[in-house]
């Protein structure tokens, strides 16, 4: 997987920008309620519900049970404000999340369970079928809660990063033209040739080269902006994208 991101702005940021960043206005907020916090709090916990969920399961428990416990802890993050315990050094959110989850799951089993499934607990929006559709595709029994952590968190990541390439391509009414090029980034296992992809554009193969280069470096710069919003440091943001590549290539 290619880190190339250069122009991006988020990697030389200076610090009162940063300050901007989910998780960053968030910590910010302290013991306090803002809405500007709760929101940033609640576009975090989209992201990481499904992460959470594939580390339940692989704990062993049922996928009934399991997307219990995720609603539950995600209801009690946000009303309870477990936030307010975080601090700024504690850095990722991905450690604060999975730490304040395995208290949960060691504490509050038994009054999480003994709630009705469904009803108003529904805080994060997710797909039954389908998160357990895709639990049972991605991941092989050899690996650990942890790793199944890990690796389903850095693979939110870059369907995120791709999902908003696909927007900025939709917008300018080139949906179709992204589905050919999306094939030649990194990570993907198509085996689509430039010269391939030029045929189906009915372009040359240095305007598809000169595309594709294109593509590659703003997929840099929403990877690197998508990473920033869950750090507490602009100085964390090429750390925890080594670690993606890490966990990528592991």
């Amino acid at each position: 997987m290619s880190a190339s991101g250069e122009g991006d702005e988020s990697a030389g940021a200076p610090k009162s920008l940063f300050s901007t960043t989910h998780w960053s206005v968030v910590l910010a907020a302290g013991h306090g309620d803002t809405r500007q916090a709760r929101e940033a709090l609640e576009r975090l916990c989209r992201t990481y519900w499904y992460p959470l969920y594939a580390f339940v399961r692989r704990q062993g428990h049922s996928p009934a049970d399991a997307q219990d416990l995720t609603q539950e802890f995600f209801a009690r993050l946000l009303q309870k404000n477990f936030v307010g315990a975080a601090q700024p050094e504690r850095g990722k959110f991905r450690w604060f999340l999975l730490a304040c989850l395995r208290h949960f799951l060691a504490n509050e089993w038994d009054r999480a369970m003994a709630k009705k499934r469904g009803g108003d607990r529904q805080f994060i929006p997710f797909d039954d079928n389908s998160a357990e559709d895709r639990y049972l595709a991605e991941l092989t029994c050899e690996l650990s809660p942890e790793r199944v952590y890990e690796r389903t968190w850095a693979l939110t990541v870059l369907e995120q990063v791709r999902a908003r390439l696909r927007q900025e391509y939709a917008a300018a009414g080139k949906d179709q033209r992204f589905e050919v090029l999306d094939q030649l980034l990194p990570g993907q296992d198509g085996e689509l040739t430039r010269a391939e992809a030029a045929a189906r554009l009915g372009v040359g193969g240095g305007a598809v080269k000169s595309e594709v280069h294109r593509l590659k470096r703003r997929y840099g710069e929403l990877l690197r902006a998508e990473i920033a919003h869950t750090v507490a440091d602009p100085e964390e943001i090429e750390q925890e994208l080594r670690h993606l590549i890490e966990v990528m290539s592991g």
